[in-house]
């Protein structure tokens, strides 16, 4: 059995990446599992060099450990997608031979403009389609002018989460056909994140719960791969006092200038614990392990957290 850590170093971790880690971790340590650290940074563009050192600092700094990870070698490594292209690459190889993909040329905007409203919140516009007439063998696209698109499926997918109790859809209803690669032929975040869950042994993926379309995704990936998926938790988003999810505009949360600027972990712990319906709101952490043996999903407030504090003074 193991959970994961899996940061995108897109830019630095804030309260709101904090808290999901912290339940991660005690999640994950009440119930004797191993914890990858793994890097998701596929998404080259956006990718600051800096930010996988941080995160790694960040963590440590909070009191959380892990197993393996790019700073300790084991069984299932390498620990940054970057370095595992090649294991994506085979997978596409598969899907394409069994046309469950195909490649689209649309943009954005195409998608934007047909007009299909999307079923899950933060969801764009469902694809229409237009490309789907592709079957494996047809001459493709001019190289770098399209991705290639995941046919998504007629049947019934359930799954049966820690926090938000059974959830059903029909894809191809509610979500339609998805990338598994940018147009310059790099895995995307779908394909890279189920490929690893499946290739590192993760029994346990705990994230917010603005995930729930993509574990839908990615539940299709692992049917493909004949693997079995892990068991999710969608935990509640930590979000600013005017109800939206946590940016600039809602003061500094960043893990790394809390640090700084002398802000105590153990504060952090305390507030992720209390926010999170483990200990009373009297109670004190010293340490991130006290909150082990007081973890349970039964017992998790299941609501979006408001931040209330100004943790940028």
């Amino acid at each position: 059995m193991a959970g994961r850590f899996a940061p995108s170093p897109t830019g630095a971790q804030h309260l709101g990446n904090a808290r999901t880690y912290l339940l991660a971790y005690w999640s994950a340590k009440q119930r004797g599992q191993r914890l990858i650290f793994r890097v998701e940074d596929v998404d080259s563009p956006r990718v600051k060099p800096w930010a996988v050192q941080q995160s790694l600092d960040d963590l440590l700094w909070l009191g959380l450990t892990w197993d393996e990870g790019p700073d300790r070698e084991g069984a299932v490594g390498p620990y940054l997608q970057t370095q595992r292209m090649s294991i994506y690459k085979r997978v596409l190889q598969d899907l394409i031979a069994e046309n469950r993909v195909y490649p689209c040329c649309c943009t954005r905007k195409d998608i934007q403009n047909a007009g299909s409203a999307p079923h899950f919140d933060h969801e764009p516009a469902i694809y229409p389609g237009t490309c789907a007439g592709w079957k494996h063998g047809m001459p493709l696209p001019e190289a770098g002018t399209y991705c290639w698109r995941f046919r998504s499926s007629e049947k019934v997918f359930e799954f049966d989460d820690r926090v938000l109790g059974l959830q059903v859809t029909r894809p191809s209803e509610t979500l339609g056909d998805f990338p598994v690669t940018q147009k310059n032929g790099e895995p995307s975040y779908q394909l890279a994140v189920t490929v690893d869950d499946s290739e590192m042994g993760i029994t346990e993926v705990v994230r917010g719960n603005d995930l729930v379309a993509s574990t839908f995704r990615q539940l299709q990936i692992f049917e493909f791969l004949n693997a079995t998926p892990p068991t999710y938790a969608h935990v509640p988003l930590v979000l600013g006092k005017d109800g939206r999810r946590l940016a600039k505009r809602h003061g500094d949360t960043r893990l790394s200038t809390l640090r700084s600027s002398g802000v105590a972990p153990e504060q952090i712990v305390t507030w992720a614990a209390h926010s999170a319906g483990l200990i009373g709101s009297d109670k004190k952490v010293a340490h991130v392990d006290e909150v082990v043996p007081r973890f349970s999903w039964l017992n998790l407030q299941r609501d979006d957290v408001v931040l209330e504090d100004d943790w940028s003074n």
